[in-house]
């Protein structure tokens, strides 16, 4: 279970990955790996190919991440959901409020 992030300043682009359970546990690695980011000049991608599982703590955590990156023209997009994973993300309706690739 981590948190980790990635800047490429080509793309202007921060990766921020969940390796197994994205829950409360990870609340304060995830809040690390964008705090000191400029969201006006960075793009957000959450990659949650190796994300086992999620629970409310992570859509709020999500939701956290958007507003600080702008809110509703936030650009933040969420990469890799597996089949669990997505299904979550879908019921809570996260498909109208992030771009899930």
């Amino acid at each position: 279970m981590s948190v980790s992030s990635r800047i490429d300043e080509q793309k202007s682009q921060v990766t921020i990955t969940i390796d197994g359970r994205f829950d409360f546990a990870q609340h304060k690695a995830f809040r690390d790996a964008y705090r000191d980011i400029d969201p006006k000049r960075m793009r957000f991608v959450v990659d949650l190919s190796a994300t086992s599982y999620l629970d409310s703590s992570a859509l709020g955590m999500l939701l956290l991440l958007r507003d600080f990156a702008g809110g509703e023209s936030a650009n933040v997009v969420i990469i890799g959901c597996g089949e669990d994973v997505r299904r979550v993300l879908k019921i809570a309706n996260f498909e109208k409020l992030f771009q899930l690739e």
